[in-house]
């Protein structure tokens, strides 16, 4: 996947039961005639775009297979009319003679599936004119430029307006449509809801009867052709009744500086409004200096005027300042004032300002952040409207980072209290945990190499392993709950479930956020193969058995909860709460977050069930499930941080069953350093139990050794280990290398696309050990960022224009030596190559933080000078209404046709009546898709047309630039 959106699947976690296993099928059987097929005509279309800086530019060319057969090798033809001239490619061998240009595939795209596409791309050189080349052959046959969309903007309302109940909104859009089309309508929505259409220019629609609350309004215009594309979404809010607003709401003002916000009316008065504005609280360094008393008219209501706000030369802290007027709701806007130089904290405030603010649809009316504010997506969830754990861990560092720049720590308080409210799993959600039976905490069933495989039967009889921290768990914090959260939430109920918390299927009614889960099937199953289902199954819907039955094999099945944790993301809970532990109490705050850093440590305690086997087995050269010995004590410890841990139970609470599990597998992307040093070291967040802060120190050396043994000969960080081969504990091949004892595995838990080639894991992971390096000083840590910068370094390019290019996708070969603690290897034969490169923001963004912290403390100068460049450039280059993001060409979104396996005669039925048979799709189990307004896009594509382009603003993408801004302005500004 690229930039920051694996095709299928970016952070995929997977629920595993107690037993997850597998019915073999036999392969299909091909026959041959005595005549030899025809192949199809080569149908193909080019779409070509580029990054023009003025001397130079960059191009990228997705190639689509129009035709019936696939495209076994390809070769791409063109030619230019001016001087351009070839300095690099990707994604295939570039090559250039006088005008004309040559691409020819790469080993790993070379095959292009009928109706699928593939992308490559060069950078050239150019003075004068840099006209597009009007043709394209591959394999020699001419090739049709691909259908550009036409380009539609919202020019009405503006974003942030405020309107009162009843008041109708004036929707205005302009549409433009390429290559000789026309415009035949445009329509106007509020997020999925259609309002309007108009058919002719210009198009314009009155919406009345919104209801109070953010809304997301967008226009979609189609063209003649049958293309149609979205407009950016505009936040507005509809108030109860006539209200003062004040544009932005976040605004930081510099030491000895003055800064401006506006105000107006929200509605046209009938006679003369005063508004006045005055300092409601906090930092009296902060004084109103302009704008105290403003008049509007019926005829200026609505007409900006400005607020000034002072600062004087040495204060800090943040202040409340609000807009009042007779007859209207207030307005208020928190001004933060900062040191003199603080120019990125400056952003940071401004950016946090619009992913804050409700009208931008970041947030449900909850407070829960979504994965992104479009609707339409598809990667680890299968809606924006879900969310996951990875969000709410980003909510609270989000929040941290807030509270270090203007001392208020009320919202990081509020932020883990709504993690614990809808994302923690109550007592009414995990009832039956009182039966759990530490000495056999599941039965086992193997893991299966494809989805056709499964269901899979339990088998009572290999031997598991006890659980050594259950017992001293309960002791400290007097419950036999789990404190940790579940990893996939469907915010908005989209599927029907209703499993909100301390619910079980309550239905399609249900208004509360949902718990549900999708990955169970194995490394290959991709998201787009996989069966949504509810985390508490009470057979209400899916099959006779719910949906237990596509899974799991037993002779009977009973009504069950169950959950899942992504550990990745808790760590960086308790991440956040440490960078919040040092900056309160820089402030001298600490006492005001003590309460939430005590559930940060208790979160902490139970995260090691991620350090365990799945089945609590023996940890080192464990091969056969009767043969491997089962664990006792913390010899079914690997000390790391596994994929996933979950527990379940039965929803009968006189059934008097329960269960839990660790996981055999190990991601590098997965590991946090700087989360096992605060759990082991600082005495705010140390867990209670007898034995937590030891495993954690000691997780926290083999943490780092686990790098070490996972660095390329480049310097980048390769896939994992695995103590459970295949997921059955099963033989590997001979040769291959171990870490104490578990296996080398390339690319852990999942192949569809493979967990190794992502980007992202590197800069998420490397960010941490660098936060750990800065902190620590350790020289093991060092030593594998010294070599990781200078291979990222060498692998980036930051253009004159402030665009620029990270790596994307990468491939690896070879392998590690086998691990020794006392003389580690130089690791000669594991190699990584770069496949293609990309502007992804959000990567981008945890990139420049890791050469931040890295550069902070070696001094590093080159690391230092590109963290600032690539904030810059996307600071200067990718801002838009919601926050900072690029275009992204979604050439995987022409598997929403993609069949999903379900058993022959299995059938069943979603919350929303969609049918689940073994002729079922991704998107036929989703017929919701089809009522979202990006959906003619998806439609297009399948039929045939250019791969789609979408622009997502994704929550953590958005934290995590917003955190690298405040992040530079700590500690290199």
């Amino acid at each position: 996947m690229h930039s920051g959106h694996r095709p299928g699947r970016r952070t995929a976690r997977r629920w595993w039961t107690a037993a997850l296993a597998a019915l073999a099928l036999p392969l299909t059987m091909l026959g041959t005639g005595s005549t030899p097929a025809q192949a199809a005509a080569l149908q193909c279309s080019v779409d070509y775009k580029t990054n023009d800086w003025g001397a130079g530019f960059t191009a990228e060319l997705t190639l689509t297979n129009h035709g019936t057969d696939a495209i076994d090798g390809w070769t791409l033809t063109y030619s230019y009319a001016g001087n351009q001239k070839l300095t690099n490619g990707w994604n295939g061998t570039w090559s250039q003679s006088g005008p004309d240009v040559t691409v020819k595939n790469a080993s790993y795209n070379a095959r292009i599936a009928a109706g699928a596409a593939v992308s490559t791309g060069g950078q050239f050189t150019y003075s004068g004119s840099n006209a597009a080349p009007a043709n394209f052959a591959v394999n020699g046959t001419s090739c049709v430029g691909a259908h550009q969309p036409p380009i539609t903007v919202l020019t009405s309302p503006e974003a942030g307006a405020v309107y009162s109940r009843g008041e109708a909104v004036p929707l205005a859009a302009t549409a433009a449509a390429a290559d000789g089309a026309t415009i035949s309508k445009v329509e106007f929505y509020d997020d999925a809801t259609l309002l309007g259409t108009d058919t002719s220019s210009p198009y314009t629609y009155s919406a009345s009867g919104l209801t109070v609350g953010s809304h997301s309004l967008v226009a979609k215009a189609y063209d003649s052709m049958g293309a149609s594309a979205d407009s950016t979404p505009v936040g507005v809010t509809v108030a109860a009744g006539p209200t003062v607003v004040a544009s932005p709401s976040q605004l930081g003002v510099q030491q000895g500086e003055s800064g401006t916000y506006e105000v107006k009316l929200s509605e046209q008065p009938t006679a003369n409004v005063t508004v006045t504005t005055s300092r409601a609280s906090g930092n009296t360094g902060l004084t109103l200096t302009g704008g105290a008393i403003l008049t509007f008219t019926p005829s200026n209501w609505d007409t900006a005027q400005r607020v000034t706000v002072s600062a004087d030369a040495s204060g800090s802290g943040s202040a409340v300042f609000e807009s009042t007027a007779p007859g209207h709701g207030k307005a208020a806007v928190t001004v933060t004032q900062l040191a003199a130089a603080k120019d990125y904290d400056a952003r940071f405030l401004e950016l946090y300002g619009k992913i804050t603010d409700p009208a931008n649809g970041y947030f449900s009316p909850e407070g829960i952040p979504y994965h992104s504010v479009e609707t339409l997506i598809v990667e680890a969830p299968d809606h924006g409207h879900e969310t996951t754990s990875e969000a709410y861990s980003y909510l609270l560092w989000l929040q941290a980072m807030y509270g270090k720049v203007t001392g208020d720590w009320s919202k990081f308080n509020n932020a883990w209290e709504i993690m614990e409210t809808y994302m923690i799993p109550t007592h009414a959600d995990q009832p039956t945990n009182s039966s759990y039976n530490a000495s056999k905490p599941a039965t086992y069933a193997p893991e299966l190499d494809t989805p056709n495989e499964y269901p899979a039967p339990l088998d009572g009889t290999v031997s598991v392993g006890s659980d050594p921290i259950a017992g001293e768990l309960k002791s400290a914090y007097g419950t036999d709950d789990v404190y940790g959260m579940h990893w996939l939430q469907d915010v908005d109920n989209t599927y029907g479930y209703g499993n909100s918390p301390g619910k079980c299927e309550a239905g399609p009614s249900d208004t509360g956020p949902s718990y549900i889960n999708t990955f169970q099937r194995g490394a290959q199953e991709s998201v787009w193969e996989t069966v949504p289902q509810p985390t508490c199954d009470a057979f209400k819907y899916g099959g006779k058995n719910g949906y237990l039955d596509l899974f799991t094999g037993d002779a009977s099945y009973a009504k069950q909860w169950k959950f899942t944790n992504a550990p990745d993301a808790d760590a960086r809970a308790v991440q956040a709460a440490y960078w919040a532990d040092i900056w309160a109490g820089e402030q001298g705050k600490s006492d005001e977050i003590s309460a939430t850093l005590d559930k940060a440590a208790k979160m902490g305690d139970y995260l090691r069930y991620a350090m365990f086997d799945k089945y609590f087995k023996k940890v080192g050269n464990c091969v056969g499930p009767s043969a491997c010995p089962a664990g006792t004590g913390k010899d079914s410890s690997h000390y790391l941080l596994s994929w996933y841990y979950a527990w379940g139970g039965a929803v009968d609470t006189s059934a008097g069953w329960a269960w839990r599990i660790g996981s055999s597998h190990t991601h590098g992307g997965y590991q946090n350093p700087l989360a096992a040093y605060a759990l082991s070291t600082d005495a705010d967040l140390k867990p209670k139990s007898a034995t937590g802060q030891s495993d954690w120190a000691k997780s926290l050396d083999r943490q780092v050794e686990f790098y070490r043994w996972l660095q390329s000969d480049e310097g980048a960080i390769a896939g994992g280990a695995t103590n459970s081969w295949a997921g059955r504990y099963a033989t590997p091949p001979a040769g291959t290398p171990t870490f104490y004892g578990m296996y080398y595995d390339e690319k852990p838990v999942y192949h569809d696309p493979p967990s190794n080639q992502w980007f992202g894991f590197q800069a998420w992971s490397m960010e941490r050990v660098a936060e750990y390096y800065q902190q620590s000083g350790d020289a093991g840590a060092k030593a594998v960022l010294d070599k990781w910068v200078d291979w990222a370094l060498s692998e980036t390019t930051v253009n004159p224009d402030g665009t620029f290019r990270i790596p994307s996708t990468l491939q690896w070969s070879g392998q590690p030596d086998t691990w020794n603690a006392s003389s580690p290897g130089a690791n000669g034969d594991l190699h990584v190559e770069v496949a293609d490169y990309t502007n992804d923001v959000g990567v981008a963004a945890a990139y420049a933080k890791t050469l931040t912290y890295y550069a902070d403390r070696s001094g590093d100068t080159e690391a230092a000078s590109t963290a600032k460049a690539l904030l810059d450039g996307m600071w200067e280059n990718n801002q838009d209404a919601l926050g900072i993001a690029v275009p992204e060409t979604r050439a995987d979104y022409n598997r929403f046709d993609d069949g999903i396996y379900v058993p022959s005669g299995w059938s069943g039925t979603m919350p929303n009546g969609d049918t689940v048979d073994a002729s079922s799709t991704f998107a036929s189990i989703r017929s919701f898709y089809q009522d979202d307004p990006a959906w003619s896009k998806i439609e297009s594509y399948l039929r045939g047309g250019a791969a789609p382009t979408f622009t997502y603003h994704r929550f953590w993408a958005q934290a995590d630039i917003a955190l690298a801004m405040g992040s530079y302005a700590e500690l290199l500004e």
